[in-house]
């Protein structure tokens, strides 16, 4: 196989991930980048993605931890070639996967970074949002809604950014989620995002509406039904709502509020079950990275409530 081919190879797996897997295009270009760059290390020793050994796998993963790349991200990578591998198997293109039997990162375990929940407050506090102002901006109340729904709902920012209109439920006090695979889950969320919502459609979006463009030949403008609409009135892009999030805080992100969102469910007492759900983890394998927390508080609530742990505590 040419090394030219590896374009259309990459092309057709790009179709299986959106056609087969059902994967959202954003999905599907993190998974492009990857082996985009895997087959650009193996055409300097004049390789393909068809052509590949073991221990090219492992001299790649090798090169991004000597580059500074984390952990976490280099077994993001090494799950991706699995998946591409896999699917060269079952369509019998490859006779071997040269990823069997290669270990990723110790750290893929390591719980990711949160916020605390004070810094999260000082964060929806620093917003100046107040449902009460006359002269309330429409960008401010759209900014501080979805902080408030990032974290409450542990979304994702692709999730939050296609998120519609009608996925809304607030009467009863949930939205509808199209997640990773075009899976649809439903996502409870508080009192404050509720309200913090409410007022953005009632005072923000329909001046953000209106500054859509008309389409050419039409006199109304184009009905957008996202949710979260830009100053032009169009639907926000990933970068955008990344860039919000760390004009509030530099340390946060929308990925750091989702973690930060598991992370204080967890500590309050919440099930690894009833996270996965809400982070809508198609595998509890994802979610157990919080089991240290849940095992703190497993630990903290036998020396409260258990006979003999009270007693040995007082006697100590």
């Amino acid at each position: 196989m040419e090394l030219a081919n590896n374009s259309g190879l990459l092309r057709e797996y790009k179709g299986h991930l959106r056609v087969e897997r059902g994967l959202r295009p954003l999905s599907i270009e993190a998974y492009a980048r990857d082996l985009e760059q895997f087959a650009e290390f193996l055409e300097k020793t004049a390789k393909t993605l068809m052509g590949a050994r073991q221990e090219d796998v492992s001299e790649w993963m090798r090169d991004k931890r000597e580059k500074g790349v984390e952990s976490r991200s280099i077994a993001r990578k090494l799950s991706c070639l699995r998946g591409f591998y896999k699917w060269l198997l079952m369509d019998k293109r490859v006779v071997g996967d040269p990823t069997v039997n290669i270990e990723s990162p110790s750290s893929w375990k390591v719980l990711p970074k949160s916020l605390g929940e004070r810094e999260v407050g000082e964060m929806l506090a620093s917003t100046g949002y107040r449902a009460d102002a006359a002269d309330a901006d429409g960008a401010a109340l759209r900014n501080h809604a979805m902080l408030e729904l990032l974290y409450a709902g542990g979304l994702r920012v692709g999730e939050i950014v296609s998120l519609r209109v009608e996925d809304l439920h607030l009467d009863r006090g949930n939205v509808q989620v199209r997640g990773k695979g075009d899976k649809e889950r439903i996502v409870p969320i508080g009192e404050k995002a509720i309200k913090a919502i409410e007022v953005y459609l009632q005072r923000g979006r329909p001046g953000l509406a209106q500054t859509a463009r008309r389409p050419s030949g039409t006199s109304q403008p184009k009905v957008e039904r996202t949710l979260f609409l830009s100053v032009r009135g169009r639907a926000l892009t990933t970068q955008a709502v990344w860039q919000m999030v760390r004009g509030v805080n530099k340390n946060a992100s929308p990925h750091k509020l989702r973690h930060s969102m598991a992370t204080h469910m967890v500590e309050h007492g919440a099930d690894l079950r009833s996270v996965q759900t809400l982070l809508g983890h198609a595998d509890i394998a994802t979610t157990q990275v919080y089991t240290h927390l849940a095992i703190d508080r497993l630990k903290t609530v036998h020396r409260m409530c258990h006979p003999r742990a009270k007693k040995r505590e007082v006697a100590t």
